[in-house]
């Protein structure tokens, strides 16, 4: 019994350590550049007196903020333009029309000194009011006539307090007038209010919101932002999902944006030749209080109901975005004659959110859907349509060594404990 239990543990072992060494995604090269000009990138820090409230891994926001913004400071990439502008960090009285103006370009967009941006960020105080529209308006300024991606990425732990002029009408203008500006948002610690108008400014120019209530989150997503925007910037196809298949729009290659209602299905329509591989994910973000204990479904039936994949994640109220994808790989013809029939594959999308006491449920969640149909795999060296490809003769291998060293294993042993009883 000891000896079997040996070899199964072996053979168990050697298993899990090449499942997780084929797993292993190949090494993204660099991309190539692009004789565009510099991404840039304007991080607009809230510095009102809120910020100096310590419920922050046991410290302030503003602490909080300053150490991650000297983490992206040494991140950010050389070939992308920073800056920094504040809002509330110099006026503390009381009359708002004088607060509301309280934005300043702390450090310019452009090439980046890190010492010298470190330096300016470590001179901040929470101060005063949270002017977020007035400070948007002066960061779309903040960029010159580059041509390249730019992005705004704004930090706050409150809702602005310059009414009436709203935040998310500023960005609505911004997005209009056509200038290819990107406004990401963040929420530190955020109340319902506080979601719902900074997921409003992201939505407006295409961008995204998270809530983050820890000093490594804050970290990581500004850095993930900042490195996004040297990426080449893709523009989401509003498209409307139907009720039912029969209904629904027929989508290309791409990326798409809808709204689904709470307990809703979405459907949409992608037509497969044979050969080719449908590759599919969705998203579904939470724009506002939600209760927690949700999850996401993307299916691909045929025209006539049946399942051919699915993909479903869960989540826990611990994230305001979900996703999950799948694959579908449409089998080569047989003969010539089929090779120009296409297939109807109906992707189905819901999700299990619901609203919080007192949320409206209109308009729908925001969702995002990619689209990829690509040739299908040729050989088998592509890992994620053969399994193993290639990696089978070394799978066999492997079992066939840690077979023998069980059984060599378990001789010795016995051997050892016959000696044992013979002396």
């Amino acid at each position: 019994m000891i000896t079997s239990k040996r070899l199964a543990a072996g053979v168990c072992a050697l298993l899990a350590a090449l499942t997780a060494g084929l797993a292993l995604p190949a090494p993204a090269s660099a991309g190539e550049p692009t004789g565009e000009d510099a991404p840039q990138v304007d991080l607009v820090l809230d510095v009102s007196g809120s910020m100096r409230t310590a419920d922050i891994d046991g410290g302030s926001r503003m602490a909080a903020a300053k150490k991650a913004f000297n983490e992206v400071l040494d991140a950010t990439p050389e070939e992308v333009r920073l800056g920094i502008r504040t809002l509330g960090a110099d006026y503390p009285g009381d009359n708002q029309k004088t607060g509301c103006k309280d934005t300043a370009q702390l450090y310019p967009v452009g090439p980046l000194d890190r010492t010298e941006a470190k330096t300016a960020v470590a001179t901040l105080t929470p101060t005063g009011w949270t002017p977020i529209g007035p400070a948007l308006l002066a960061a779309a300024g903040d960029f010159g006539e580059s041509t390249g991606s730019k992005r705004i990425v704004l930090i706050s732990d409150g809702e602005d307090t310059c009414a009436p002029l709203d935040p998310c009408e500023v960005a609505r203008e911004i997005a209009a007038k056509g200038i290819g500006l990107t406004i990401d948002t963040l929420g530190l610690v955020p109340n319902s209010k506080m979601r719902q108008q900074l997921s409003c400014i992201a939505e407006a120019t295409g961008g995204t919101y998270t809530s983050v209530q820890h000093t490594e989150e804050l970290t990581d997503k500004v850095n993930q932002l900042v490195d996004r925007a040297a990426d080449p910037v893709v523009t989401p196809v509003a498209t409307e999902g139907a009720e039912r298949c029969a209904a629904a729009p027929t989508l290309k290659s791409g990326l798409y944006t809808d709204r689904e209602e709470f307990g809703q299905q979405r459907w949409y329509r992608v037509e497969l030749k044979p050969g080719q591989e449908l590759r599919s994910s969705v998203s579904v973000s939470a724009d506002r209080a939600v209760n927690p204990s949700y999850g996401v479904l993307l299916r691909a039936v045929t025209a006539h109901g049946r399942e051919i994949v699915r993909g479903e994640a869960a989540g826990d109220g611990r994230t305001d975005v979900i996703s999950t994808g799948l694959r579908y790989p449409k089998a080569d013809a047989e003969d010539e004659a089929e090779e120009d029939v296409t297939e109807t594959v109906c992707l189905e999308v819901t999700h299990s959110f619901s609203a919080a006491s007192g949320v409206k449920t209109t308009p729908g969640l925001p969702l995002e859907l990619t689209v990829d149909v690509v040739d299908g795999p040729s050989d088998a060296s592509d890992v994620a349509s053969f399994g193993l490809g290639r990696g089978w003769w070394l799978l066999g291998l492997l079992v066939v060594a840690g077979f023998l060293a069980g059984l060599v294993w378990g001789w010795v042993s016995r051997w050892r404990v016959a000696v044992w009883r013979t002396n």
